[in-house]
């Protein structure tokens, strides 16, 4: 049953993702084209409530997305226990939503 859930929560993270990562390519192509700088992409991201939201559900996506995917990976490469293969998922499932947590607030809040 936890591999039904795994699969299921693996693809609906993915269906999350889509309309983030085109979201963030646009945004990120408009940036480019218009020659902003750092300091002013940082002036428009401080103290958006919109930016924090949108980038921190799409890290809350790719830390679930990522690390069930890194847990078949480790899996099918070392074969270790499911109870360690639960531990080491919830591990770089939890590493990946503080780094992306720590990089959202880094970039919106004021």
């Amino acid at each position: 049953m936890l591999d039904v859930r795994l699969y299921l929560a693996q693809r609906i993270s993915a269906l999350i993702m889509v309309p983030l990562v085109l979201g963030h390519l646009a945004v990120m192509i408009y940036a480019i084209q218009g020659g902003l700088s750092a300091a002013e992409i940082l002036g428009r991201t401080k103290g958006s409530f919109f930016w924090f939201a949108f980038y921190g559900l799409f890290v809350l996506a790719v830390s679930v997305h990522a690390s069930i995917g890194v847990r078949a990976i480790v899996h099918e490469w070392t074969g270790i226990g499911k109870r360690a293969l639960d531990i080491f998922t919830l591990g770089v499932g939890f590493i990946l939503s503080v780094l992306g947590a720590w990089s959202v607030m880094a970039v919106t809040l004021t």
